[in-house]
Parts: structure tokens; sequence; C-alpha cells
């Protein structure tokens, strides 16, 4: 795993975003599945539809992070999403349509994250991915 980044970078992603999500639910108790306003988790907002899509990345990652190809794949794919999020959560905040009680600390997160998981999930790893065209 040490010799790929993509598949370190989805690991330690994973890892995190999975154990933020569970430990979401211990501060969300009585908030409403997708209300508006959540609870602090350390310096982010959350409620329980926010926990559950952490849940669902850091497994993702976590999943992919068995194979360069997989890693690659999904450090791209959730890259792109936390970047349309990071983006619409600037429009969101304070308004009926935030549904995952997105504040600007949760914005900040999302768009760093995904310049962290597009940049490695698209520079990183190339010679593995072309190695098969070329003779070593």
């Amino acid at each position: 795993m040490a010799s790929s980044a993509n598949r370190l970078l989805a690991a330690v992603f994973g890892a995190v975003y999975l154990l933020v999500g569970l430990a979401g639910f211990v501060v969300t108790s009585g908030v409403g599945f997708a209300a508006t306003e959540g609870k602090n988790l350390l310096l982010f907002e959350v409620n329980p539809m926010h926990n559950i899509v952490h849940v669902g990345i850091g497994a993702a990652l976590l999943l992919a992070s068995r194979s360069v190809a997989a890693a690659k794949g999904v450090n791209v794919t959730i890259g792109a999403v936390y970047l349309l999020v990071g983006v619409l959560g600037l429009f969101l905040v304070g308004t009926g349509a935030n549904i995952i009680a997105l504040n600007g600390a949760d914005n900040v997160l999302h768009l760093g994250s995904a310049v962290l998981l597009l940049g490695v999930g698209l520079a990183a790893d190339r010679r593995t991915q072309d190695s098969g065209l070329a003779t070593a």
C-alpha cells in the first residue's frame, strides 16, 4: 500500500470519514434526519443524514484501497462529488435546501478533500496503470 499514493490516501481518508460518520451519531441524538441545522462535531455541523453519507464514503474509500485501479477511480469520483458539494454548500448554508446541515467549516473540509482526492487520483500511480503497455 505504501507504494501507491491512491491506495494510501483512500485508506486514510476512508478510515477518517468512517470514524467521523460513526462519531457523528453520538452527538446528533434528537436531531431530525435531514434537519437543516445539526449539532457540532468539533467545528463541523452534522445531522443523521450527513453521518450516513460520511459512513458510506468512508466504507467506499476503505474498500477501494484494496487495489490501485479501484482507489484511483473512487478517489476521483468522490473528489469530484466533494468539489460539487463544497461549491454548492457555499450557497446552501442558511437555506431550507441544506438537508445535510452544512456550515462553513464543512465547506472548507469538503473543498480540501476534493483537492486532495482529485489531485492524487488524477496525478499519482500513472506508471502502474501504464506499465501494461511499456516494456521494462
